[in-house]
């Protein structure tokens, strides 16, 4: 969509040389992508680029939203980054507005540099992120495509996530912080673009979302289908019943199962193969409930309508069939109380590790 793009930046001109397909949608994508390139040090050097295409106040909008959104000079994967862009997750998203949304110009800032540093992605990097005007539409897009089946087209499936996402408020802060929490808990993403395109963990999460909106609507079927969908495609199967909070994060995520009745609260990380199972066939809850902030270690399993305190940590492989008080770290099988977590919110620092009274972390 842009065959060449010079830029020359003095103290009063910008000369510029590109190929946009003679499209208004290619030249918003082109300013965008001068908006990752250049350091701006001035307003008026994009009011005359827009000039000279036309005047087009929505490409100029574009342009001051990605110069107030991306001043980060951090190294993407670096605390300072994360820090700097949870900043801007964190803040009021209009969902009436994406283009302006500065969360979104730096992921979009992202997938240029990602396209750049391998041309090979370019055409995949420009079609899942760069080519959409908001985080919504990205994601359905590439759920869209994870997700169809020969019968459900991709096509009818985005629609569908796209009106999700737009249904409620509550999606815009929960996605960001979903994704915030990948980036800021797992050493191995080093950008939020990566996350978004390559965890099925996060993929997986926000189809449920979608899922959940479903059946609370009583789409029972559709609920059904997709969360069929992500196990088979993404071998995580979340009951579109389930309830989970913002910040969840799923490493691996690969065999991860949370039944029907199971609720989680705010910002709790599992690795894969976690179970959060019900006890007997009777209706109504069934399903553990889950305190913010808590870690639960690879395989372990929670059966039954117990609860896991706040703060509290569950080991590897540990089987609890019982009441989990805060703050308090569980291991073995049958799970036992072996200490308490070496910090107030193990789920941040994902550290597995034993703190008795008194005593230094092991």
């Amino acid at each position: 969509f842009v065959g060449v793009c010079r830029l020359k930046l003095r103290e009063d001109w910008l000369e510029l040389g590109m190929v946009v397909g003679g499209t208004k949608g290619c030249f918003v994508d082109c300013v965008g992508v001068l908006g990752s390139c250049v350091d701006f040090r001035g307003e008026g050097l994009f009011r005359e680029v827009c000039g000279r295409r036309g005047g087009w106040r929505s490409s100029w909008m574009m342009a001051v939203g990605v110069v107030n959104a991306v001043q980060t000079q951090q190294k993407p994967g670096s605390w300072e980054y994360v820090k700097e862009v949870r900043e801007l997750a964190a803040s009021f998203c209009d969902t009436t507005h994406q283009s302006r949304d500065a969360f979104w110009e730096v992921i979009k800032n992202e997938a240029q540099e990602a396209a750049a540093e391998e041309p090979l992605l370019a055409s995949f990097l420009f079609a899942t992120v760069i080519n959409h005007g908001s985080l919504h539409s990205a994601l359905s897009f590439h759920l869209a495509n994870q997700l169809s089946g020969p019968s459900f087209p991709s096509t009818l499936l985005m629609e569908i996530c796209m009106d999700v996402y737009e249904a409620e408020d509550i999606f815009c802060q929960a996605i960001r912080c979903d994704l915030a929490a990948v980036l800021e808990r797992d050493p191995a993403c080093t950008r939020f673009v990566d996350a978004l395109l390559y965890f099925k963990g996060f993929s997986a999460l926000q189809a449920y979302r979608v899922a959940n909106y479903l059946w609370r609507k009583q789409q029972y079927p559709l609920a059904q289908y997709l969360q069929s969908q992500v196990s088979k495609e993404l071998q995580v199967d979340i009951h579109p019943a389930a309830t989970i909070g913002p910040g969840f994060f799923m490493d691996h995520a690969t065999g991860i199962v949370i039944g029907e009745t199971a609720v989680v609260g705010k910002n709790v990380s599992m690795l894969h193969h976690v179970t959060l199972g019900g006890t007997g066939k009777s209706h109504g809850k069934r399903h553990p409930t889950i305190g913010d902030g808590v870690l639960l270690g690879a395989g372990a399993t929670i059966l039954g309508d117990i609860e896991v305190g706040e703060g509290a940590q569950i080991g590897a492989c540990s089987l609890v069939l019982e009441d989990v008080p805060p703050h308090s770290t569980v291991v073995g099988v049958p799970g036992r109380i072996v200490g308490r977590p070496g910090t107030a919110v193990p789920a941040f620092n994902m550290r597995h590790e034993i703190r008795e009274s008194g005593s230094q972390s092991k």
